[in-house]
């Protein structure tokens, strides 16, 4: 008898946690929905400034999901320049609650990887790689995804990345 009373409790309990866990974190989805100007399938072109000065041109996809009943987003980009691969990288984007604020968690080819704070400013998604870095991303008057990258030195923020891409059908990536 005690042993179908323990078996009983352990099934309510573990029942009870499972309901509870597939839940959907309202506030989560709400935050991240902020985001979904980025949702969809991008193709277009870019630059980067190089340390001597120089602008290379590179060719960008940009699949982005959202996924965990809108909780998160996917973003999966390849950059190629000249057929080479030059970018590969995937990120989650999150909302954490008890911190408010969004999270950016990226993932590239070579193994290198991070979690960088991340910021919604009119309407434009900011994320940090670190103090002096940001990136900056939105759609603009044209639908098109716009995003700059900037440093800087001392109070003043210089470009040195820009790309811009356009939505497209998604059995086109």
């Amino acid at each position: 008898m005690k042993t179908i009373l323990i078996f009983a409790f352990v099934i309510l309990f573990v029942s009870h946690s499972v309901a509870q866990s597939s839940e959907t974190d309202s506030i989560s989805k709400s935050k991240v929905s902020q985001l979904e100007f980025m949702v969809g399938n991008w193709q277009g072109t870019g630059w980067m400034m190089g340390r001597d000065g120089a602008k290379s041109k590179f060719d960008q996809t940009e699949k982005i999901q959202f996924k965990l009943d809108s909780t998160m987003i996917l973003v999966e980009g390849m950059g190629k320049s000249g057929g080479k691969i030059v970018h590969n990288a995937l990120a989650i984007i999150t909302y954490n609650k008890e911190e408010d604020k969004f999270a950016f968690r990226s993932y590239m080819q070579n193994g290198q990887s991070g979690e960088f704070p991340a910021e919604m400013i009119d309407g434009k998604l900011h994320w940090y790689p670190n103090p002096n870095v940001r990136y900056i991303i939105w759609t603009n008057e044209n639908k098109q995804w716009y995003e700059t990258g900037e440093f800087k030195r001392g109070e003043k923020w210089s470009q040195f990345f820009e790309m811009t891409l356009e939505k497209i059908n998604s059995g086109h990536l």
